[in-house]
């Protein structure tokens, strides 16, 4: 789990994690070259507000929680291996600057049907 724009604001925090996605892409099939290796990862990113804080009394953890949290999660879990699956506002966030393929409509357990996007690279 990763998250941009946190503790501190930054306007352009749906740029920075999607450039951080497709970094991890590359950097996976660099290292599957490499090392003769076939690894695939399944990214996926949702934008909207989260509730944060550091959480315990002997041993400190920072968690996320919310329904962006969860639309995450089922964004990757419901994705394609070596893809970058995103939902809907995400895809409003994005449109003009990356390249985006309609997946459709698909059911994301927890939620119904959303439509998602699959991440192709930027413009």
């Amino acid at each position: 789990m990763a998250v941009a724009g946190l503790p501190n604001y930054r306007s352009d925090h749906a740029l920075a994690i999607v450039n951080m996605a497709l970094d991890m892409q590359k950097s996976v099939l660099k290292f599957n070259k490499l090392n003769n290796l076939s690894f695939q990862i399944r990214v996926g990113i949702s934008t909207a507000p989260v509730v944060a804080g550091v959480i315990g009394l002997k041993k400190f953890a920072y968690d996320l929680w919310g329904d962006t949290v969860n639309t995450a999660s089922r964004m990757e879990s419901h994705g394609i291996p070596d893809h970058i699956q995103i939902c809907e506002a995400t895809y409003h966030v994005l449109k003009d600057e990356y390249l985006l393929e309609a997946r459709g409509l698909i059911k994301i357990k927890g939620k119904g049907e959303m439509m998602t996007y699959l991440l192709q690279g930027v413009k």
